[in-house]
């Protein structure tokens, strides 16, 4: 689930950002509410304290509150490491409750946060709608329904949720840059590029300090906004400084991808050459150690062969983007990449999936797999130098 060939931060931060909630209905009513709440970074005391709890649940699977502090957990240290085996936790922890149109609202958006963490958007957007039904005031099911539909291409019903979002931060306006960069991303996304940046950098310079979160998500946007607009300087300074803020598998893949994109491979083995761990950072390495001939090279392309294959046999698309992208660039077999780079986009639509649908069919010369690109291309007014080249 991220940026490739280029740095489209932008939807899948969003997927990173925490749909969590309280145990009452979600609604801001003053300045001290925020969307999200700060993750933590798993170290020894937080993986034993999710191991207690596990333990607990496991005595008493039915306690809903327990299950939601497990299961928000295990989501948080799922989106910092990219370890797709804590969404497995947290699915096991919601397991009671895991088919039920009747749970309630706190269980439907988790649901959901495994759900399109597994790429299942579709039974994602279920599970945000019933929510929103329900309580038509949580916010974080408007969010989180809003970053999925970006995913999906579907700008003008992402942009409707997130003008939810700037309607309640006019009454808490702790939420105003959340609601902005929501609003502004998907803007982005439709022909508005440059003047979602403007508004976006504007709003950040009023932000408050107290709003890390918020602020990391914006800084991260900014970034993808500039990289696409081609402003590379710009788009390079705003993602150190997310960065200095959080370094999650996620960010740590979009400014991966920036560097390959600007030729500076070197610097994307000396950021990942430890983080092997991750599919996405350990395809973003080997394709730096391919353009540096690194003696490392073969050895990592082995390991990804091993781990696409294994992904398979679970029937786990979650990195379809990512083996189009291994097949074409590494493996050098472009009708392959076209048939994985056409089943990812019939699952999503972000900048990245549309450029390696457009290399793959260009290198197998097959350019029909490519009209509906084009077509999406040109109808939303998606503004990115690098789908240019």
């Amino acid at each position: 689930m991220r940026a490739r060939m280029s740095t489209s931060v932008l939807v899948f931060l969003f997927a990173l950002l925490p749909s969590i909630v309280a145990a009452e209905p979600f609604v801001p009513h003053d300045n001290d509410q925020v969307l999200e709440r700060l993750p933590f970074v798993p170290g020894d005391s937080s993986i034993r304290a999710l191991r207690v709890r596990r333990a607990a649940l496991a005595s008493d699977p039915r306690n809903i509150d327990l299950a939601i502090e497990a299961a928000t957990d295990y989501i948080s240290t799922g989106r910092i490491t990219g370890d797709p085996r804590f969404y497995g936790y947290a699915q096991a922890a919601l397991d009671p409750w895991w088919t039920s149109a009747d749970a309630p609202t706190q269980i439907l958006v988790l649901r959901a946060d495994v759900k399109q963490a597994s790429h299942d958007f579709h039974g994602a957007l279920r599970d945000l709608n019933l929510a929103i039904e329900k309580e038509p005031d949580n916010l974080n099911a408007v969010l989180t329904r809003a970053i999925v539909l970006q995913v999906q291409g579907r700008f003008g019903e992402a942009q409707n949720d997130c003008a939810r979002l700037l309607d309640a931060a006019r009454r808490a306006p702790l939420l105003q840059l959340t609601a902005t960069t929501c609003a502004a991303s998907v803007a982005s996304f439709s022909g508005g590029a440059t003047r979602s940046f403007d508004i976006l950098n504007t709003a950040l310079q009023r932000a408050s300090v107290a709003d890390v979160q918020g602020r990391d998500w914006a800084l991260t946007t900014l970034a993808d906004i500039a990289a696409r607009l081609g402003r590379a300087r710009v788009a390079d300074r705003f993602f150190r400084a997310a960065l200095t803020i959080e370094q999650d598998a996620w960010l740590l893949s979009a400014y991966a991808d920036f560097l390959l994109a600007q030729g500076r491979p070197q610097e994307v083995i000396e950021l990942l050459r430890d983080k092997t761990d991750v599919d996405t950072l350990l395809l973003l390495l080997t394709l730096a150690e391919q353009e540096l001939d690194a003696p490392s090279l073969v050895e990592h392309v082995e390991l990804l062969r091993d781990r696409f294959a294994a992904s398979r046999l679970r029937n786990d698309q979650r990195h379809l983007r990512e083996e189009a992208r291994f097949t074409l660039h590494i493996l050098d077999r472009p009708k392959p990449a076209l048939q994985l780079a056409r089943a990812n986009w019939h699952v999503q639509h972000e900048p990245e999936d549309a450029r390696i649908l457009l290399q793959a069919a260009l290198a197998a010369d097959r350019f029909k797999p490519a009209e509906p690109v084009l077509a999406f291309l040109e109808h939303s007014r998606l503004e990115d130098v690098r789908l240019e080249r």
